[in-house]
């Protein structure tokens, strides 16, 4: 029995679910869930509509077939899609008296501190004037992003949920949820209500499965549970076709697949937790152990470094922790430099300011930052 108490709520809307065969906006769909979101306002739940479909919007629009590969095609693609897409959501909650705040975002809003923090307040004055924010990656100006990194939205709208304080990431795709075999192929595929931990089989059934109009596949979706358990809030794969689907799984309606969170970090720990690292601190036995204890990370405890870095920088700490610098890659070796001449002096190096302080210090378990799938 699902007993969920949801203040705010992330929905995650793929491009299969919202784009007609032909790639085409469903504008009926989207008025149907804008019914939903308004309703859940009504309760006092604020939404945040994660909407993908500029790529495949604009390339209909442009009368292309097929998938894109080019990325400067899939750029141009999103430059048509994304007003269209605008326009479709704006037009579906006008209907129900509400208005919309569209919200492009990169990865860096959330590699950066500030742009991470600027972007969940824009986010609250958005809900304070009583209108939806409606998010999407800025595909136009993004690289490998468009595939390679946010994968059709699913993990994009797990850092949105992460650093808006939001208490579910509800994600609505064409199929029921994570399924034991992959239901296409065997009818007598189980679907997986539950999912309490990421394990090496769940990273098996989910596969790599993609077709032409989406970007993303089950991977990916998993991906994103991995960022969510993480962080402390509770994830759920649903069919986007079911109806009153948002209303129902917010009521706690056993619908779907439920990933269950196996951390609670307060906002900045859950920066911390999903932060690309700009680089990667190397240390050994005796410092790893300090940090478990609670202690911050000094220069004379590292035994290499990888990447370049400015203060104030992520870093991952080996293959358990990540932290803020607290000066550059640069500065760093010249403080290495000078815990060696110590030790081949047979001395310890007197005046070593800590490198990561333990404030700054989080304990990672499934490295749920972006890079790579």
């Amino acid at each position: 029995m699902r007993n969920l108490d949801v203040k705010r709520v992330v929905v995650k809307i793929g491009t299969n679910t919202l784009c007609r065969e032909d790639g085409g906006i469903n504008s009926a769909y989207l008025e149907d869930v804008a019914r939903q979101v308004v309703e859940l306002q009504s309760k006092g739940i604020q939404c945040i509509v994660v909407s993908s479909g500029a790529i495949g919007a604009g390339s209909a629009e442009l009368g292309l077939d097929g998938i894109q590969k080019d990325v400067a095609m899939k750029q141009a693609c999103a430059a048509v899609g994304q007003s269209l897409l605008m326009r479709a959501w704006r037009e579906a909650f006008s209907i129900y008296g509400k208005k919309v705040g569209q919200i492009l975002v990169t990865y860096g809003a959330f590699s950066d501190r500030t742009r991470h923090l600027n972007l969940k307040k824009a986010i609250d004055e958005l809900f304070r004037l009583n209108a939806v924010p409606i998010v999407n990656e800025n595909d136009v100006i993004a690289t490998d992003e468009i595939e390679e990194i946010f994968g059709d939205n699913d993990k994009l709208s797990a850092l949105v949920a992460g650093s808006t304080d939001s208490d579910l990431l509800l994600l609505l795709t064409d199929v029921d949820g994570l399924y034991d075999r992959n239901p296409d192929a065997d009818p007598h595929a189980l679907l997986i209500p539950v999912v309490d931990e990421i394990t090496e089989d769940i990273l098996r059934i989910a596969g790599s499965k993609k077709n032409e109009r989406s970007t993303g596949g089950m991977r990916t979706k998993i991906n994103a549970a991995m960022i969510a358990m993480e962080c402390g809030f509770t994830m759920i794969i649903a069919n986007g076709k079911e109806e009153n689907v948002i209303l129902r799984v917010v009521s706690s309606e056993e619908i779907g697949t439920m990933f269950t969170p196996s951390s609670h970090y307060s906002n900045r720990e859950r920066w911390l937790a999903y932060a690309f690292p700009h680089g990667t601190i190397y240390i050994d036995k005796g410092a790893e152990e300090a940090i478990r204890n609670g202690n911050s990370l000094l220069p004379c405890g590292i035994t290499s470094v990888e990447g370049a870095f400015k203060r104030g920088d992520i870093v991952r700490i080996g293959d358990f922790a990540k932290g803020v610098a607290n000066f550059s890659s640069e500065e760093l070796e010249v403080q290495l430099a000078l815990c060696r001449a110590e030790r081949e002096k047979g001395e310890h190096y007197k005046n070593e300011s800590a490198f990561v302080s333990s404030s700054n210090i989080i304990l990672t378990k499934n490295s749920p930052e972006l890079k790579g799938n």
